[in-house]
């Protein structure tokens, strides 16, 4: 009898430290804790376009790669590099607007959703169709953000979020008057399976319930708009400008820092205390377990232990790299670098990233 209990005891021992050890290595990868984290790739053999080379203007706002085809949004019209060569489209092709802010293709269509100064423009089949204020239920015609997300279309705009559902073709429109929003100013989007997220600004991060369609608001609770009093409570400063989500990660770009939100815990990234080029972050992509960071010092990446930062040195005719994990850092010339170091969109396939900087697009492949 006493041996069946003590057989009970070990059994009961072991499993409690099975699932222990399980929660924690969950817990460690959700918090940053002791984990081997995928490696940060590093770039180079950076080529630059602008407009003496084939793009129709200088300052690119965003990049998106489709397939073998990179397309990039500038201010004068949207642009297709394609085998080599660039094409570009323009107001009278049919494009909503020549100032064109941001693009995503669809996975489900190949479509390409194109957000502009002007509208929303999809290229569907070679051919424009164009929403506005006045024929859609788009909440506003300057389009920061556009996301695909299956049959949804999401868009941030100067007036609020809307939401386009291609099947239905209905539209929803959410403001301060209807979501947990400061003011209708909204900066980004993006999705997970389960939840939108919404950059606002001055308003943190809105997320939605898909299935509910319940909002609960993401910001930061010390109330201080000067500097993140509390570390780690919350996102680093209500002035979000970005979202993006990865990995069961959400990003979160302000012009004060970084955050990173794994569905339970905060953490926040600065300049000073950190890789990250600059807390002035434009733009983020997340990709993986990397996270890609557009700000007004150069482009870094992080895969929430080590970081490369690339930058385009003063002289104008090389490059640096600089990795950092911890407070190991190692600064590298390189024989090329990318367009400017002020970056304005990012995006990343396979072995090839592309950037848009405020002087043309550059593109890279991994060397490592």
């Amino acid at each position: 009898m006493k041996t069946t209990n003590l057989k009970h005891l070990l059994i009961t021992a072991l499993v409690f430290v099975f699932f222990w050890a399980a929660d924690f290595e969950i817990f460690c990868q959700g918090t940053g804790g002791s984990f081997k984290p995928a490696p940060v790739p590093t770039y180079g053999n950076w080529k630059s376009y602008s407009k003496k080379n084939g793009l129709p203007a200088d300052k690119a706002y965003c990049v998106r790669i489709d397939g073998n085809r990179v397309w990039v949004g500038t201010s004068a019209g949207l642009a297709l590099f394609e085998n080599g060569t660039w094409k570009t489209y323009t107001v009278d092709d049919g494009l909503a607007h020549n100032h064109v802010i941001s693009i995503d293709v669809s996975e489900l269509s190949g479509d390409l959703w194109i957000g502009t100064m002007g509208g929303v423009s999809q290229l569907s089949a070679g051919k424009f169709v164009t929403y506005t204020q006045f024929n859609s239920g788009l909440a506003n015609d300057v389009i920061y953000s556009i996301v695909c997300d299956g049959k949804d279309i999401w868009a941030a705009t100067g007036g609020g979020a809307s939401h386009y559902d291609t099947y239905t073709r209905e539209w929803e429109i959410y403001t301060e008057r209807n979501a947990p929003m400061h003011e209708p100013w909204t900066y980004g989007v993006c999705a997970s399976e389960e939840k939108v997220y919404i950059a606002a600004w001055g308003g943190g991060v809105i997320e939605q319930d898909k299935k509910t369609k319940r909002f609960r608001d993401h910001v930061d609770p010390d109330g201080e708009m000067e500097i993140d009093l509390f570390p780690d409570d919350g996102v680093v400063h209500d002035i979000t400008t970005a979202v993006s989500y990865a990995d069961d990660i959400l990003w979160v770009a302000t012009y004060f820092g970084l955050s990173r939100y794994d569905g339970t815990r905060w953490k926040g990234f600065f300049d000073h205390d950190s890789g990250l080029a600059s807390n002035f972050i434009n733009n983020l992509r997340a990709i993986g377990p990397v996270v890609f960071l557009c700000t007004d010092k150069g482009l870094s990446s992080f895969n929430g232990e080590s970081w490369v930062t690339y930058k385009k040195d003063e002289n104008g005719t090389s490059g640096k790299v600089i990795y950092r994990k911890g407070d190991d850092i190692t600064e590298n010339t390189a024989p090329t670098a990318i367009a400017h170091n002020f970056v304005i969109g990012v995006d990343v396939k396979g072995d090839d990233i592309w950037v848009a900087t405020s002087k043309g697009v550059s593109h890279g492949t991994k060397i490592k």
